[in-house]
């Protein structure tokens, strides 16, 4: 039994505190810098700035398909559902894309539903490369894209593609390509550059493919948002493709519900069995109500798409005459929700500075394009979302008047 003066003693005993190590943080996330996007979404509040940078619209989203999710929430099942997702919503998606691209899948074996386009992409790299493994990737980039493939064990070999068309180069793909790579990530449309791959990129892609024995992971979730009567195609859907390709949709980019962190992915039955092991211990599986709500969308008629399309490019024609008239040079739109413009000839140093500069001094949020490109090979585009309330453009656009004739 302790006695009276022990405490002191067991305290006298007591070896003196060390100085703590800090935690370990992996390298590959504890050198990544803040992004980009929470970078000009935080001055755009600090500033009271009208934020065209980061991704989101002003539009609530589909009232009947949000109906519909409140009301498999209120009345539904709310535990968890199969770890594939939602027999219904598997079944909308096979039967979606059969309707709309013109693919055949099994919703049993070649369907399944993940939390979010981004946890696709990270299950699917988990699943289809190991350390030391070459993954070709094309910049600009979704800034997810990196880290992920460090993070598998990945080696990335990075193709730069250049404005204002940006499209694939032969040279260049023949550099990329060699006999340690095994995936190649295709963000078809692209974000940021608002590009539409032409058939004949695609083509040269799947011969890359096929020559180098590669899997494509498509990252399609801007595939029904593309204008002036264009059509998405599939790299899937191409010949020789079918066996080597994983597709993923959002249907946050589709509903315009970026909140609901909705995807799916399509793949051969064979390539799905450990897409989804990954996928089993990552999120498991997604809100039911969400799901029931998405297999509903998925069934609306061609022309609620074909609206939907025609209010983005209504939006998008607006903001680009408008800074036309300004005097701005406006590259290519033809899909996503953004818009470039070139700031190579307004006095700045780059196109960060030109930000920097539209948010602080002009109260416009806006991206530069050189945070997609990881060794900021171009510097001289900046990025504009447009899904937007007429308002919003139109005061952005006041606020932006006479800046392109204007030195820093």
């Amino acid at each position: 039994m302790l006695q009276a003066g022990d405490a002191d003693t067991l305290d006298a005993r007591r070896p003196l505190p060390r100085r703590m190590k800090p935690a370990f943080i992996n390298p590959v996330f504890d050198a990544l810098p803040t992004t980009v996007f929470e970078t000009m979404s935080r001055l755009a509040r600090v500033h009271g700035a009208i934020n065209l940078g980061q991704g989101f619209p002003d539009d609530p989203g589909p009232e009947d398909v949000r109906e519909r999710g409140a009301r498999a929430l209120r009345d539904g099942w709310n535990q968890y559902p199969p770890m594939m997702g939602l027999p219904a919503l598997r079944e909308a998606v096979a039967a979606h894309y059969a309707r709309h691209q013109g693919l055949v899948l099994d919703p049993e074996t070649e369907v399944m539903v993940t939390s979010g386009a981004t946890e696709a992409l990270a299950g699917a790299l988990l699943a289809l490369i190991e350390p030391g493994d070459e993954v070709v990737l094309f910049a600009p980039m979704y800034d997810a894209y990196l880290p992920l493939v460090r993070r598998a064990g990945g080696v990335p070999r990075i193709v730069a593609l250049q404005p204002p068309a940006f499209r694939l180069d032969e040279a260049a793909l023949a550099e990329a390509f060699g006999a340690r790579t095994r995936v190649v990530v295709l963000n078809n449309p692209l974000n940021p550059s608002a590009t539409l791959f032409a058939p004949e990129d695609l083509d040269l892609l799947a011969r890359y493919c096929q020559r180098f024995d590669v899997t494509a992971l498509c990252d399609e979730v801007w595939e029904h948002v593309v204008f002036d009567g264009a059509r998405h195609r599939p790299l899937m859907a191409l010949p020789g493709m079918r066996e080597r390709t994983v597709k993923i949709g959002s249907a946050g980019k589709i509903f315009s519900l970026t909140g609901w962190k909705v995807g799916f992915v399509m793949a051969d039955a064979r390539l799905m069995r450990g897409l989804a092991k990954a996928h089993q211990f990552l999120t498991f599986t997604t809100p039911p109500n969400l799901q029931e709500a998405v297999a509903y969308g998925l069934g609306k008629p061609a022309p609620w798409f074909e609206a939907m399309r025609a209010g983005y490019a209504r939006s998008r024609d607006r903001l680009a005459d408008g800074l036309r008239g300004l005097g701005f040079t406006v590259l290519p739109a033809r899909a996503t929700w953004f818009l470039n413009i070139d700031v190579a000839n307004l006095g700045y140093a780059d196109d960060a500075a030109f930000c920097e500069a539209l948010v602080t001094r002009h109260g416009v949020a806006a991206i530069p394009v050189s945070a997609f490109y990881p060794d900021a090979a171009v510097r001289n585009i900046v990025r504009l979302c447009f899904a937007k309330d007429d308002a919003t453009l139109d005061a952005a656009l006041d606020r932006m008047s006479g800046l392109a004739g204007r030195a820093a």
